[in-house]
């Protein structure tokens, strides 16, 4: 009868070491748990590597077609294993008859892997689908303009990102990433960036954090790529060369992932002008292309 006249003060007084002792036990318990849900997973990541295993000659095909991706050694050999594990857990799916072979899921694995190469795969868990189309696609939009009417119109896309998925890409912009990688642009990157992007909950810019970036970065983040953005706009409007697409300059989220985009694949250019983003952006992924790329054989 928990109505009886036993003081509370007096039941916790008698009962304090047993709470200890459940408390320790429930520790313990969170422990084995966390350790059996460790096994468990990692059991299954060895049959996903056994199931999804990419040949060695379609591997170096790729390495080859995609030369911003890692030299053979330690950060390759992490990105293979890690594209193995993206295509068991992601869904492929050909659009307008397109059949997607094998060469072309592990060309879109590999450089959406990229960018979280040290960041690990849970940072693509919110979503499942990736959509291939052919070419480029016409989406129907919708604007309202200051005087309350909706205007339609059709926009070309080379990829998408969806909250909560698809992923939408064009497989002629994927396949001409490798050449189109001097400029800076690469459609896989820039989407899987806005998925990061999100991660917060909120396309601004602003991922979710990883345990190994510091309070300070996370502090002067917000500040530094709006300013930046904003500086940006400015340039684009004078009509000044920059070394980021134009389109950046639309919004900051679309400014965070195109600054992605050439960070991987032409960061040279990245660091010259955006020095500051650059070292932001460095700290994030931990990798540094620049010095990668000076080290290739």
């Amino acid at each position: 009868d928990w109505s009886s006249d036993v003081c509370s003060s007096d039941l916790m007084a008698a009962s304090a070491p047993e709470l200890r002792r459940l408390e320790a036990n429930g520790l313990t318990a969170m422990k084995g748990l966390e350790r059996l849900q460790q096994g468990w997973q990692a059991w299954r990541d060895r049959r996903a590597l056994q199931r999804r295993a990419i040949p060695d000659a379609l591997w170096r095909r790729t390495l080859k077609r995609f030369p911003f991706l890692p030299s053979p050694g330690q950060d390759e050999h992490a990105l293979r294993i890690l594209c193995s594990l993206f295509l068991d857990r992601k869904e492929f799916t050909g659009a307008q008859g397109l059949v997607v072979r094998d060469d072309m899921a592990v060309a879109i694995a590999a450089q959406a892997c990229l960018p979280i190469l040290h960041l690990g795969l849970q940072a693509y868990d919110g979503f499942v689908g990736i959509v291939v189309h052919p070419g480029q696609v016409l989406a129907k939009r919708q604007s309202m303009d200051d005087d309350g009417v909706v205007h339609e119109f059709d926009e070309v896309l080379s990829g998408e990102m969806v909250e909560g998925g698809p992923v939408t890409l064009s497989w002629s912009d994927v396949r001409a990433s490798g050449a189109s990688a001097q400029d800076g642009y690469n459609v896989v990157i820039h989407e899987f960036a806005h998925v990061l992007d999100m991660g917060n909950g909120a396309l601004d810019a602003t991922p979710a954090w990883p345990a190994h970036v510091s309070d300070g970065v996370k502090t002067q983040w917000p500040r530094m790529w709006l300013q930046a953005h904003a500086d940006f706009v400015c340039e684009v409007q004078t009509g000044q060369s920059t070394a980021l697409d134009p389109y950046a300059a639309h919004s900051v989220e679309e400014f965070f992932a195109v600054a992605v985009e050439a960070f991987f694949v032409a960061p040279a250019s990245l660091l010259q002008m955006q020095p500051q983003l650059y070292e932001l952006l460095k700290i994030y992924f931990k990798q540094d292309p620049v010095t990668a790329a000076r080290d290739k054989p």
